[in-house]
């Protein structure tokens, strides 16, 4: 009874083990022409940027 048992035991890992394997890939795929391509293009970045240099440009012209 403990090989049947291992048997359907080790399949289950391997059947676990291709699943995470297909969520990776579609995830990657999905999080690839999107987020991914929005962070590393800088978008954000502008954004924010944008934002924080016209209130430090504010703040300097005060200053002066």
């Amino acid at each position: 009874m403990a090989e049947p048992a291992k048997k359907v035991a080790q399949q289950t890992e391997e059947r676990l083990e291709d699943l995470a394997e297909t969520v990776r890939k579609k995830f990657d795929k999905v999080t690839e022409g999107t987020y991914r391509d929005r962070v590393v293009g800088g978008r954000f970045a502008e954004q924010g940027d944008h934002g924080g240099d016209k209130g430090r440009a504010e703040t300097e012209r005060q200053q002066d």
